[in-house]
């Protein structure tokens, strides 16, 4: 970059943050640390079997917390693909849209501990509440990337000039109907604990292989 380019980049940042805007960089990296972290406790959650336990049947044993690892791997994919998704149309923040995202990171950053509550408590007697308790951290954290979505498509000033208004209401669209099964999820889950870990799996691989298919689709 010469001197010139230096320049107005330079004088187009000042404005940016005299206006209350600020740059994207920092949002990005904060938020991929945060879900590369998470992932990384998930699969520290997972246990060992001990020396001298016979592996194979120490493993089977388990089986729900692998299950638990998996359902929040694919939903913590899911919304970083779908925070990937919403960042490529914008090409700066506010303080609203920071202090969201931070918000919706608070609560992906609990999904270690409210996955195991879960797989700990699936077979116990409170299982409705542990499982209840996870289904709420799912949705939270879904309703504040969906909030983050509309809140960004509603001041153009966040966004990039070409996007399309159909876009936005499709992916707002998607992101609805996925909150509106959530939360069913979690009523079940006060009455059917494992009806709901069935229908957690099932939003958390659509919530995953769904962006896939869109970005599949615009190819």
């Amino acid at each position: 970059m010469d001197q010139k380019s230096e320049r107005v980049s330079s004088a187009n940042s000042g404005a940016e943050a005299a206006a209350g805007f600020f740059p994207l960089d920092r949002f990005n990296a904060f938020s991929d640390g945060v879900f590369a972290i998470v992932i990384t406790l998930l699969v520290l959650e997972l246990p060992v079997p001990p020396e001298g336990a016979p592996v194979l049947p120490a493993l089977a044993a388990s089986w729900l917390d692998f299950l638990g690892y998996a359902i929040s791997f694919a939903f913590v994919g899911g919304i970083w693909i779908s925070h990937a998704g919403l960042t490529k149309y914008m090409k700066r923040g506010d303080a609203v849209s920071f202090r969201l995202n931070l918000v919706m990171l608070l609560f992906v950053a609990l999904l270690p501990f409210t996955t195991h509550l879960m797989v700990t408590h699936t077979e116990a007697a409170d299982a409705s509440a542990a499982v209840a308790i996870y289904g709420v951290n799912f949705f939270v954290a879904s309703g504040l990337i969906t909030a983050l979505l509309y809140y960004a498509a509603r001041d153009r000033h966040l966004m990039v000039d070409d996007v399309a208004d159909d876009i936005v209401s499709r992916a707002y669209r998607q992101r609805r109907v996925y909150l509106i099964l959530t939360a069913l999820s979690v009523v079940v889950a006060l009455f059917a604990p494992l009806v709901a870990v069935t229908a957690y799996i099932t939003l958390a691989v659509a919530f995953l292989i769904q962006p896939l298919i869109g970005l599949r689709r615009k190819h």
